[in-house]
């Protein structure tokens, strides 16, 4: 008999244009906002901007309301990487976990405008103990920039944000 957490729970249409992934289990949508929060709360804090980003992404990649509800009260203060990766899962066999949770990880922490140098630090540990390269680090980090500023250059163009 499966049980709720080895079902699996459809993506939505975002999660799977953006990243190809169709469905998770419940586990892997609670894990993945649980290591973000891990990530984003190494220097002692969530912001509420932060935390609104990662409750913003999860509902637009599909995940349950059951599981937003429970990153608002998740302890990220004591929780290990180490026992939260391996939950971390989804449909397509090449899956990179490590580097998908680094790429949030890093846009979580910019959510409030201060990509402050404890949270750069607690991203390059972060990699460490995920096993992630440190070109590849500096190429998300890299591409995140490239994001904002490409959404910057838009809204330029549009005349929502001037110079």
């Amino acid at each position: 008999m499966t049980t709720n957490q080895e079902q699996m729970i459809a993506g939505s249409e975002y999660l799977k244009r953006t990243q190809g992934i169709s469905s998770a289990p419940l586990e892997a949508y609670l894990n993945f906002g649980y290591v973000l929060l891990v990530i984003a709360g190494a220097d002692g804090d969530v912001p509420e901007s932060e935390m609104n980003w990662l409750i913003n992404h999860q509902r637009m990649i599909g995940a349950p309301e059951e599981v937003i509800e429970k990153y608002k009260t998740f302890n990220y203060k004591n929780a290990n990487l180490e026992d939260l990766l391996p939950k971390v899962k989804g449909d397509v066999p090449g899956f990179s976990a490590p580097r998908t949770l680094l790429y949030h990880a890093i846009k979580m922490s910019r959510a409030d405008k201060d990509y402050s140098k404890e949270e750069q630090e607690a991203v390059k540990k972060a990699a460490k103990l995920l096993g992630v390269e440190d070109d590849i680090t500096m190429a998300l980090n890299t591409l995140v920039d490239m994001e904002e500023n490409v959404e910057s250059m838009l809204k330029a163009l549009i005349h929502t944000e001037t110079l």
